[in-house]
């Protein structure tokens, strides 16, 4: 939050005088008000931030999607990480405020600027938000309360040296938001939430404003000062049966009751339609012996208990499902039956809760979509999930309810989760770890404690998440630049082909177009493109250059000759500098080249009748070559990139499924007996249709063609895995199972 309400400056406190300190020109009785009322706001600041996760909970629980509610959670994380140093620096302002009434001051009147509409444009949203809400809150408290707080500003203007207005009295609405606004600028949330704040400091602390005036003002009467003006009632003083404000209140927890009513019923109506279904697997939970027919349920409050005994002995083997809950429960109940003499069982209803849940984590157990290590530690939460429900039936229900919806962060974090990580040292195992053995030892019975992970854990994954996508990015970027260079060198390798393969020319001069031009010409291609101008006079060069080396019989070749060589060697030099070709190399391919030009001229200056030089005076000829083979270029400190290619139809099984991946899309892959890989689909580079496959932070572990994509899918090495809620499909699948059963 910003200092940014319209608050009258104070003036900054002086040095202080040697054997003199502000503290001591104020009279005792100031510091009484002052210390009262630090008391009353500190309290108010508590319940505040008591009441904070609730409604920013509440606010997440009504959000329409998951990155609006993780606004809200990390708000909440960062407000519980903060809280201290708030509530410190709003005392330390109040404090401040009353250290400076003490002080005489000299000071020009300071005119308040005339509005410019024009300006008002200026302000930013935020800003102009925030500026509009501290002022409804002033008014309203000035409103309410204002003939309190200007009786207690005159009586400060009797102990004080300097005149104060009701905006610059520290016990005011104006100075209090404006501590608040100072004391929480370093909050990092948005606008949205840090309004939701300043709307419950006005709930928790400005509405006991007129306690703060009355309290204050009886202490001064007391001292003498100003006895005849009268204190004004409080407000709560004021409020009778019948009166308008309780009347207002009572409609105001009436519709509260309605809604969390409705809101029961809803749940409740969930979890029956749950229990018609769960009716065919009562009876299994310590089931009766015979001969007994007096069976006494134990309460839900004791089987939290005896889980909470359990919870305590969960093992940390890699094999979860070695550790069976319903036999552990089972035994423990007739451990506590054989105790009392009596047989005790367990209510229907949680009953009914133990068997859903054991069948949810039978089917995470189950669930190949998650790494086996990561298997094993959520399987160990299946206590505290299951004492959850026990306490609050909408974890069935609600979507959103922090349990489940920890559960499900954690699932999809640990869908990336390769199997040849360290679990030892990796970040997510390790905490994931930490989550479970916080809830195996600290949960009891108050489910806040999922909250309180939750937002931790998202923050935590959030931070991942961000560096894994700007990794990723980077990966789709050069993947990206990659495909542009393939595009540009098959362009340059069709153009070579066109004109070289087939023809015998001279050595040097096919090295120099294959080793140097090539490099000229892809280089143009990516600047400019292929339509360009730019790559038209590459291509021209290239044709000039094979032309001027050919035998030529025709009687206008030489005047040709005579004409391009010049413009010809200076596209050359031009170009090969362009692409920093090595200049001894080029000064040395030029010799060579002036060598070929002076045999090309004085074969076309020759006459027709003159007769070739005898073989024993005969010139030896360049070295020759003949251009068979397709040329091929390939980037330096790259490999030729090649997978099986066979011919599949277009509507096979196997591509059909690999034209269903879309980007985002976690696979694994066996790699070999003992090595499975997870990655992700990252990006489809066109035209070459190549796959780009990252691991968990962004970096590029695998790429496949279409085509080698479906020859995996028809091996059956690759499968696509399922990231939808682990929670949602649990519960799918069992209630399926269940309809069967009943059916």
């Amino acid at each position: 939050m910003q200092n940014d309400s319209k608050v009258v400056p104070l003036s900054k406190s002086g040095p202080e005088q040697p054997g003199s300190s502000p503290v001591a020109r104020l009279p005792v009785v100031l510091l009484q008000v002052r210390d009262k009322a630090a008391q009353q706001l500190k309290e108010s600041l508590l319940t505040l931030f008591d009441n904070a996760d609730d409604t920013l909970f509440e606010m997440a629980d009504r959000a329409h999607n998951n990155a609006e509610q993780n606004v809200f959670f990390e708000a909440m994380r960062d407000l519980r990480l903060k809280r201290k140093s708030i509530e410190r620096n709003f005392l330390d302002k109040f404090f401040e405020a009353f250290l400076r009434l003490g002080q005489y001051e000299i000071a020009e009147p300071i005119l308040p600027e005339p509005v410019s509409f024009d300006k008002l444009s200026l302000v930013h949203n935020d800003d102009l938000e925030r500026t509009v809400a501290v002022d409804s809150m002033v008014t309203k408290v000035m409103n309410r309360d204002g003939v309190a707080l200007g009786q207690l500003t005159a009586r400060f203007n009797q102990l004080v040296p300097q005149a104060l207005t009701d905006e610059t009295n520290p016990l005011g609405p104006t100075l209090l938001c404006d501590f608040f606004l100072q004391a929480g600028h370093n909050l990092g949330v948005e606008i949205k939430v840090k309004l939701i704040i300043l709307k419950l400091f006005e709930k928790y602390a400005l509405s006991n404003a007129d306690q703060l005036y009355e309290e204050a003002n009886l202490l001064l009467i007391a001292a003498g000062v100003l006895p005849d003006l009268k204190v004004l009632p409080s407000r709560r003083s004021t409020d009778r049966p019948g009166t308008a404000s309780t009347e207002a209140q009572r409609a105001e927890n009436a519709a509260l009751v309605q809604a969390a009513e409705k809101l029961d019923k809803s749940v409740q109506e969930v979890f029956s339609a749950m229990q018609e279904l769960l009716v065919y697997v009562r009876g299994n939970l310590a089931p009766r012996p015979e001969g007994v027919t007096d069976a006494r349920p134990i309460s839900s409050q004791d089987l939290l208990r005896l889980l909470s005994h359990l919870q305590q002995y969960v093992p940390r083997a890699e094999t979860p499902e070695d550790f069976d809950l319903r036999v552990q429960l089972e035994q423990l109940i007739s451990r506590v039956s054989a105790r009392s003499g009596k047989f005790r069982t367990v209510g229907t209803m949680d009953e009914d809760v133990i068997n859903l849940i054991s069948m949810l984590f039978e089917f995470i157990l189950d669930d190949r979509n998650l790494p086996g290590s990561l298997r094993a530690l959520i399987g160990r939460l299946q206590i505290p999930m299951l004492k959850v429900a026990v306490i609050d039936k909408s974890f069935f229900s609600r979507s959103s309810h922090p349990a489940r919806r920890l559960l499900n962060e954690i699932a999809a974090a640990a869908l990336g989760w390769g199997g040849r990580d360290d679990s030892q040292r990796d970040s997510l195992y390790t905490r994931i770890d930490q989550i479970v053995q916080r809830l195996l030892h600290d949960f009891v019975d108050d489910p806040a404690i999922f909250t309180e992970l939750l937002v931790d854990f998202l923050a935590f994954t959030g931070e991942e998440r961000r560096r894994s996508e700007l990794l990723e990015q980077r990966t789709r970027d050069a993947e990206q630049g990659r495909a542009l260079a393939e595009l540009a060198r098959q362009c340059v390798q069709q153009a070579l082909n066109d004109r070289l393969r087939g023809k015998t020319l001279p050595e040097v001069v096919v090295r120099l177009l294959q080793e140097a031009w090539s490099k000229v010409l892809l280089l143009t291609c990516l600047k400019h493109g292929e339509q360009s101008n730019e790559w038209k006079a590459g291509l021209q060069a290239m044709d000039d250059l094979i032309w001027s080396v050919e035998p030529h019989d025709e009687p206008e070749a030489r005047q040709r000759l005579l004409e391009l060589v010049p413009g010809l060697l200076k596209s050359l030099r031009d170009g090969l500098s362009s692409a920093a070709f090595d200049p001894f190399a080029t000064s040395e391919f030029f010799s060579q080249l002036e060598a070929l030009h002076v045999q090309a001229f004085n074969h076309v200056a020759r006459a027709p009748d003159e007769q070739a030089p005898a073989a024993d005076e005969a010139v030896e000829g360049p070295a020759m070559t003949a251009v068979v083979e397709e040329i091929v270029l390939v980037a330096p400190g790259e490999q030729m990139f090649s997978e099986p290619s066979p011919h599949l139809p277009e509507n096979d099984e196997s591509l059909v499924q690999v034209d269903k991946l879309r980007l985002g899309n976690w696979v694994e892959i066996q790699e070999d007996e003992n090595h499975k890989l997870r990655c992700k689909l990252a990006a489809i580079v066109e035209p070459s249709g190549r796959y780009v496959f990252v691991n968990r932070t962004g970096m590029k572990v695998l790429e496949k063609t279409r085509m080698g994509l479906a020859v995996e899918f028809r091996r059956g090495t690759i499968r696509v895995l399922d990231d939808s809620l682990l929670f949602d499909r649990a519960l799918e699948s069992v209630l399926g199972n269940l309809r069967k059963l009943k059916g």
